[in-house]
């Protein structure tokens, strides 16, 4: 019987840990698995000793109240690992946390298969050297990472990208209002303001500003907001009906919301990549605490922030970031979207990209990886 450890923060990580965990047990349906996670990986059948949610933050300037948490967390996961002796353990993303409990496995003659690599092509490459020395097997999700890390003396595969697995089939946007309940007809506009609550804080008014532009200009359009795991609906609401517009919530299903949209208004993150292969014209926004962002923008050096734009190495989407996410600025990127040429040029971009990342099957090529 195998045991493993599995490790996975925010809600994108805990559904990629989630289809790992089932990929393995496919084929090993005597495997056990303990760590931390979220409802996914509940759901897969993993034993929490604690939730993600524990240790979700954003920003540099935010973490710093959690950090007693964080480290207790830690504590037990290093303490669990001793006590169980894991064969391997699976450690997904959130690399500040995720590459400090590797140091600590190490020791205990655990071999650590990191999935998600952290981005250190776009800042601090000296954690190519940790990863090296801590991390048996690094699972790539975007094409031009092997490379990169193995150059650096990583031992690392590009696995494929799980979003192209998650999401559903493309279809027509009838099909998709369909599904959602949403009538047939008439624009819509797919506004997804993030999933943690500093999110809503910081960009919820904002792109409530734009939705009621958009109505304004374009009577009778409906805007599609969903509402990420754990959040209230009323939170989520809440800027949308101060700016006057009456949004219809549905309960996750991001996908499926811009694939119901015409247009998609999207915080930037995993979702711009997951609305971008849904093929829908999108705009990217950002903020994060301004100290945070000053500390970032001397680090971080990449020419764009959206993953659509990242992975295609041109602007294919319109991005917006810090203080020029105003309402002014992302209405005036987001109007031409609707139709004409930049709409085609758009969809033309988000079609290249699709092909750029390649076939699905990452959760089964990281099980293997775990069952070497």
């Amino acid at each position: 019987m195998r045991n493993i450890l599995v490790v996975a923060g925010e809600a994108s990580g805990d559904q990629h840990a989630a289809d790992v965990v089932r990929a393995f047990k496919a084929k090993h349906p005597d495997a056990t698995f303990f760590g931390m996670g979220g409802p996914k990986l509940k759901e897969a059948g993993v034993e929490l000793i604690h939730g993600s949610h524990e240790i979700s933050v954003m920003g540099i300037v935010e973490v710093l109240p959690k950090v007693p948490r964080i480290w207790r967390v830690l504590g037990d996961l290093e303490k669990a690992a001793r006590e169980r002796k894991p064969d391997v353990a699976l450690l997904v993303d959130v690399p500040d946390f995720n590459l400090r409990l590797a140091k600590r496995l190490k020791p205990l003659g655990i071999r650590v298969v990191y999935f998600i690599a952290p981005m250190a092509w776009a800042w601090r490459e000296s954690r190519t050297r940790i990863i090296a020395e801590r991390v048996a097997h690094l699972a790539c999700i975007l094409p031009f990472e092997e490379k990169f890390f193995r150059d650096r003396g990583v031992n690392a595969t590009y696995v494929g990208n799980p979003v192209v697995d998650q999401l559903p089939p493309l279809g027509e946007v009838a099909d998709f209002r369909r599904a959602l309940g949403i009538a047939v007809d008439g624009p819509v506009l797919a506004a997804l303001p993030g999933s943690r609550r500093s999110e809503i804080s910081r960009l919820g008014g904002v792109l409530a500003g734009v939705a009621a532009k958009v109505i304004a200009s374009r009577p009778g359009t409906r805007v599609v907001v969903p509402v990420a795991p754990g959040l209230p609906r009323e939170l989520v609401a809440a800027p949308f009906k101060a700016a006057g517009v009456e949004p219809v919530l549905i309960d996750g299903r991001a996908p499926e919301v811009v694939g119901a949209s015409d247009v998609a208004l999207v915080t930037s993150g995993t979702a711009t990549l997951e609305a971008g292969l849904m093929r829908r014209p999108l705009v990217a926004v950002y903020r994060v605490n301004a100290i945070s962002y000053a500390v970032g923008r001397m680090l971080v050096k990449i020419p764009f922030f959206s993953l659509v734009n990242l992975l295609s190495e041109k602007r294919v989407i319109p991005e917006l970031l810090q203080g020029d996410a105003t309402v002014d600025r992302i209405f005036a990127e987001l109007d031409p979207l609707w139709s004409g040429p930049a709409r085609d040029a758009c969809l033309a971009g988000l079609d290249e990209l699709r092909s750029k990342l390649g076939p699905g099957g990452a959760a089964k090529r990281v099980a293997e990886l775990l069952a070497q």
